[in-house]
């Protein structure tokens, strides 16, 4: 259910602003949507772990904030992202 560290260094790679950039919300929604990927087909198959569930929600949550945030203070990098990770909004 988690991610591996090779996937996440990918994940830094493809979405880092600039060279030693690995928390920037980019990366930070890039890793959440990654997440919240793996726990949705995780709950596809154990639909009773309620536990996960509110993880899961947990995670939606916290990258909607950074989702919010991105798009108060820069617009196209909001829309960029959206459009790089097919989230829908």
């Amino acid at each position: 259910m988690t991610i591996t560290i090779e996937r996440k260094q990918e994940l830094i790679e493809e979405y880092k602003q600039g060279d030693g950039d690995t928390g920037s919300a980019d990366v930070q929604v890039a890793i959440l949507t990654e997440r919240i990927n793996n726990l949705t087909g995780h709950l596809r198959t154990h639909k009773k772990d309620f536990s996960t569930r509110r993880g899961l929600l947990s995670l939606v949550s916290r990258r909607r904030r950074l989702l919010d945030y991105l798009k108060k203070h820069e617009p196209a990098r909001y829309i960029d992202l959206l459009q790089r990770l097919g989230i829908r909004k």
